[in-house]
């Protein structure tokens, strides 16, 4: 599987490729399966191919114990990159903020919300009446009222249902924005399209590695950021998702 783009940013596909090696280091230790980079220069990434198969439930469940593995690999801090990139990160075709962050809080409304929230506004996709609940759930993330304990993990950081891959192995990860983050943001990028089976999978991986009571009550808060980078790409009705995800997470 080849992937090209002659208007590709520097080291594009030179991040995908860093990416995908720092995840699968996770896999050898019964981490999350990745797909394998062939070969990798400017403007051109070359991945083994994925024969796909149908998910199953048997399937979910190896994949939500293997994605707790990959998490608890950890990573240096809030918004780090994969260990040893000094390059730039990005997600889609947007670039990514790198942060060496001790505060989650601090680094996701500063890095993950605030970037994308900008140029939603300027696109007209996020409005004046839906700006206010935005910047207020935004400022009581960043003052640190939803940190907790848990230290950095090695996520996906693009984990939507389109980035998960099913063959014979399970479930195979690619297209990652991997960086140090917490590990419910994956979770609920992954809740957010929907994923076969989602279910299985998270009762695998809390089984795995307990997640923090209320973790369902706290997906619209980690859905912030996705919400906010489809907002600056695809229209109003990502805006109004994300009006309503600041509003559920000013409830909490």
């Amino acid at each position: 599987m080849v992937k090209e783009r002659v208007d590709a940013p520097a080291r594009f596909f030179e991040a995908e490729a860093a990416g995908l090696a720092w995840l699968g280091e996770a896999e050898a230790g019964g981490g999350a399966p990745v797909v394998r980079v062939v070969d990798v220069r400017p403007g051109r990434i070359e991945l083994e191919r994925i024969h796909e198969t149908r998910p199953t439930p048997e399937a979910a469940r190896a994949f939500g114990a293997a994605l707790a593995v990959t998490h608890a690999a950890g990573a240096a801090a809030f918004g780090a990159p994969p260990d040893g990139w000094d390059g730039p990160l990005f997600i889609g075709k947007r670039p990514l903020p790198i942060a060496q962050e001790t505060s989650w809080g601090r680094f996701y409304a500063r890095d993950r919300v605030h970037p994308y929230l900008e140029i939603a506004v300027d696109a007209g996709s996020v409005t004046a009446a839906q700006l206010p609940v935005i910047r207020e759930a935004l400022d009581r993330v960043a003052a640190g009222e939803f940190d907790d304990d848990e230290p950095p993990a090695r996520i996906h950081g693009d984990l939507w249902t389109g980035n998960l891959l099913w063959d014979a192995r399970g479930a195979v990860l690619i297209d990652p924005a991997a960086h140090g983050g917490h590990r419910e943001t994956d979770l609920a990028m992954l809740a957010l399209f929907g994923a076969p089976h989602l279910e299985e999978i998270t009762a695998a991986y809390d089984a795995a590695r307990p997640l923090r009571a209320g973790w369902r009550d706290r997906i619209p808060l980690h859905q912030l950021h996705p919400l906010a980078v489809h907002a600056a790409g695809y229209g109003p009705s990502y805006g109004r998702a994300l009006a309503d995800a600041a509003r559920a997470t000013l409830a909490l």
